[in-house]
């Protein structure tokens, strides 16, 4: 494996990118979620690409404009059609071979692709969407970034259905280990039904419905993110995969298995 850092220009900013080279004609275009450099967090998203290169495919991670060794001003994740573009552009021109391209992103990275219709990549994997609706919104001087808001109610009593299972979670009930009053307001909250999807998660679904390529979307089944999307979303939709124990990041070691395979399949398919 060879891996190359390297610029390319974005609508005349220059952008930060690593490419990790192998012999295949397909390749994975990884997205950061939030303001996350391409490393990714604990140099995730850099032993991804080291592992997915060692099996035969190049991938290509970058740091969108305003964030990490780019230049340019943040618009956050719902204005970076343009640098995933780019991105894609730089791909090609370092891998001349390239025939087709998967995009890979996690949290508001597979929103960014979603709302980019696919971005021009011919296959998508994505994670743990984000839907949330950020509290204000973005300017100039202070771009739009996920807030953390309210769980849909659907989410809250599956939460409290597991945690009447757990024989710990009782017991803290009963020994008056729990607050009492914050606990009735989230019991309050679970028993409403869900709002209607949000106008983030509608925009998401319209930018789906155009593209042509498969899709696959995993979640990390205790993940908030991954499980607000789901409240938000056709829960009968075939393309949506599940890692059990999983939380955001695909931290523990069985999800980070589970996730390289994933992305190898689609690699593959």
């Amino acid at each position: 494996m060879t891996r190359r850092h390297f610029t390319f220009s974005c609508k005349g900013t220059m952008l930060a990118g690593t490419v990790d080279l192998a012999p295949a004609t397909t390749g994975l275009l990884i997205v950061s979620g939030g303001n996350e450099v391409r490393s990714g967090p604990w140099q995730s998203q850099a032993l991804l690409a080291e592992r997915i290169a060692a099996a035969g495919f190049p991938v290509l991670r970058f740091d969108r404009r305003g964030v990490g060794d780019s230049e340019g001003q943040n618009t956050g994740f719902a204005g970076s059609a343009d640098d995933i573009a780019a991105a894609l552009r730089a791909f090609r021109s370092h891998v001349p071979t390239l025939k087709r391209v998967v995009a890979f992103g996690n949290c508001d990275g597979a929103s960014a692709l979603m709302l980019a219709g696919g971005g021009g990549a011919d296959a998508l994997v994505l994670a743990n969407p984000w839907t949330f609706e950020p509290e204000t919104p973005a300017t100039e001087d202070a771009p739009s970034t996920p807030e953390p808001t309210p769980m849909p109610p659907s989410v809250l009593r599956r939460h409290y259905l597991k945690r009447l299972t757990d024989p710990r979670a009782v017991w803290r009930l009963l020994t008056g280990k729990v607050a009492v009053g914050q606990l009735a307001g989230s019991l309050a909250q679970a028993a409403k039904a869900d709002a209607a999807p949000t106008s983030l998660a509608r925009e998401m679904a319209e930018g789906m419905a155009a593209f042509p390529g498969p899709v696959t979307i995993l979640l990390a089944e205790r993940d908030r993110t991954a499980q607000a999307f789901r409240a938000n979303w056709d829960k009968t939709d075939p393309r949506l995969r599940t890692c059990p124990d999983a939380t955001h990041s695909f931290v523990e070691p069985q999800a980070r298995i589970w996730l390289q395979g994933q992305l190898l399949a689609a690699l593959r398919a």
